[in-house]
C-alpha cells in the first residue's frame, strides 16, 4: 500500500491521490514512467520524481522512520505490509490513568517473542529502549493518547521515532468501534479465561496487591493480562490493514 500512496508528495491530498488512481498510475513506478500528469507542470514532476526516489531508497532500506516526516500520522496503516516482521505491537499498565501515574508493566511482542518489562525488577531506560531498537514500526491501541505520551515521559528517548499505528483510530476507520476488548470480540478473538472479564481498574488493583503483599499470583495475573492486551494487536492489525487498503482501493474503483 505505502508504493501507493501519493499523500507524501506535497500539496498532494487523498483526492488528487484517488484521481491518480483512476487515471492508472497506481503506484510509484507509475507515476515516474509517466511523462506528463495533468495538472502538474514538468519543474514540479521532476522533483516529485525525485522525491518518489528518495522514499522508494529508504523503504529499501528499511529506514522507516524517514516517512514519520512526509506521511501523515493517521496514514501510518499504509506502512504495515512491508514491516510485518519489524513491528513492536506494544502496550502498558500503570499504577492510575493520570500520564503521570507510575509505568508498572511494558509489554512489547515483537520478532515472534514476547518481552515483559515490570517496575522495580527489569522496567528501566536501557532494557526498554533495548527491546525496542530493532523495530521499524510500533503497533497500539490507544497508544497515541496513553502509552506513548506516558513513556516518553518516564523514558524519553527510549521510543524510537518510527510510524505508529493506533489501532483504536484505525479500527474505527475499518468500521470496528469500542475498546480493545470490545473489538476483539468483534473480530472473534478469545482471551484465556481467567483474564477473560478483567479490566484496566482491575489491573491498577493488581499491581497494588503485588506491592502490599508480593502475592505472586497478582503479579502474574497482572502479566497474563497486559499479554492478551499485546498478544491480541498482531491479529488485529493484520485483519484492520486488509479492510483499510479494501476500502480505499474500492473507492478508487481499481
Amino acid at each position: 500500500m505505502i508504493r501507493r500512496t501519493f499523500l507524501i508528495l506535497p500539496a498532494l491530498g487523498k483526492k488528487r491521490e484517488t484521481n491518480l488512481w483512476r487515471e492508472g498510475i497506481l503506484d510509484w513506478e507509475d507515476f515516474r514512467s509517466t511523462a506528463r500528469i495533468k495538472g502538474i507542470g514538468a519543474a514540479k514532476k521532476s522533483e516529485m520524481d525525485l522525491l518518489l526516489a528518495r522514499a522508494d531508497s529508504s523503504l529499501a532500506a528499511k529506514q522507516s522512520e524517514y516517512f514519520c516526516r512526509i506521511l501523515p500520522s493517521v496514514e501510518h496503516w499504509r506502512m504495515l505490509d512491508n514491516f510485518w516482521e519489524d513491528v513492536a505491537y506494544l502496550d502498558i499498565e500503570t499504577s492510575g490513568r493520570s500520564r503521570y501515574a507510575e509505568v508498572t508493566v511494558v509489554g512489547i511482542y515483537t520478532k515472534g517473542q514476547m518481552i515483559s518489562l515490570v517496575k522495580g525488577q527489569d522496567l528501566n531506560f536501557q532494557n526498554l529502549a533495548a527491546a525496542l531498537k530493532d523495530a521499524k514500526m510500533l503497533v497500539t491501541f490507544n497508544g497515541s493518547s496513553f502509552d506513548l505520551p506516558i513513556l516518553e515521559y518516564h523514558f524519553p528517548f527510549a521510543v524510537p521515532k518510527v510510524p505508529h499505528c493506533d489501532l483504536r483510530h484505525a479500527c474505527r476507520r475499518a468500521g470496528y468501534s469500542g475498546g480493545l476488548k470490545i473489538i476483539e470480540k468483534q473480530m472473534g478473538l478469545l482471551r484465556e479465561r481467567e483474564v477473560e472479564y478483567m479490566t484496566g481498574e482491575e489491573a491498577v488493583y493488581l499491581w497494588h496487591a503485588w506491592q502490599r503483599s508480593h502475592s505472586k499470583n497478582a503479579l502474574n495475573l497482572l502479566l497474563k493480562y497486559n499479554e492478551e492486551d499485546v498478544m491480541n494487536l498482531e491479529p488485529i492489525a493484520h485483519k484492520t490493514y486488509r479492510l483499510l487498503e479494501q476500502q480505499l482501493l474500492e473507492e478508487a474503483k481499481i
